[in-house]
């Protein structure tokens, strides 16, 4: 499932295979898009914003330059190949084109796509809250942030991008476990936010270079305590795993795990594993 460190990654092998190269090919296979072409334009960088990716390209001289906007939502990605290489996945699926002179890049299933001139960047991803793999990462903001809705669960601050950037639902069901707190707990009930908002950033940045995401620390298998566990039972206890879905709104829900011996429903929870 695409989350932060996911989407961390796609924007480095992008920039790696983007970054400095002139366009020879711009194909954006999206209705309202499609008749945008940058061929000729050089990608200036691309960076990951949360769960957002942003391909800049075309601010040279007085040119404004666009932005490339993509999320990948549950089924996108971004793959690089090498001219002739055959494609991973069907070319139906493929959402943008770009070629340069050494490499193809091809975005698939992508949860939105679209192009904004540079001075629409802002309105576009301002909203979002410290980047926890960014540069302007701030674990006081994020605190802050959380602290301005003291009724809402835990379960639903975590997910939500204007508090804190890049956290999924995956990260969202293990974190509430490793802090012994159930996810309906008020955050205002938290004993321990400052340590979840800690332990989210290290997490974060301990999978980024990980192809397989692990928050147990075991990397072959039994990677992660309850998510995805509601057959098998807590890696802890042994209880079975409760699997309910949470949101904010019938649209919004999505699958929820949680082990009610390790996370009982009170506030406060217990001391985080170290």
């Amino acid at each position: 499932m695409p989350e932060g460190d996911t989407v961390w990654r796609a924007a480095r092998d992008l920039h790696a295979a983007l970054a400095g190269k002139e366009l020879t090919r711009c194909d954006i296979r999206v209705p309202r898009f499609a008749t945008v072409d940058f061929t000729g334009d050089t990608v200036e960088e691309v960076v990951s914003r949360g769960k957002h990716l942003l391909i800049r390209g075309g601010g040279g001289g007085e040119s404004e330059g666009w932005d490339i906007h993509s999320h990948l939502k549950m089924e996108g990605l971004w793959h690089v190949y090498a001219h002739g290489q055959k494609w991973r996945r069907p070319g139906f699926k493929a959402r943008c084109v770009l070629e340069t002179a050494d490499n193809v890049v091809v975005g698939f299933e992508l949860g939105f796509l679209r192009v904004l001139p540079r001075s629409g960047e802002e309105e576009a991803v301002g909203y979002l809250g410290p980047d926890l793999l960014g540069g302007d990462w701030d674990p006081a903001e994020a605190l802050r942030r959380l602290a301005l809705q003291p009724e809402r669960p835990l379960g639903l601050a975590l997910l939500d991008q204007r508090n804190l950037a890049g956290i999924g639902n995956v990260y969202r069901c293990e974190l509430c476990f490793l802090a012994g707190v159930h996810p309906l707990t008020p955050v205002g009930e938290v004993r321990n936010l400052p340590r979840i908002v800690d332990l989210a950033k290290k997490l974060l940045e301990a999978n980024k270079l990980r192809s397989t995401r692990a928050t147990t620390g075991n990397l072959r298998g039994n990677n992660l305590w309850v998510y995805g566990r509601s057959n098998r039972g807590c890696l802890r206890c042994g209880t079975p795993v409760v699997l309910e879905q949470l949101g904010d709104s019938e649209l919004e829900l999505r699958d929820l795990y949680y082990c009610p011996h390790c996370q009982p429903p009170a506030g406060g929870g217990r001391t985080l594993e170290r």
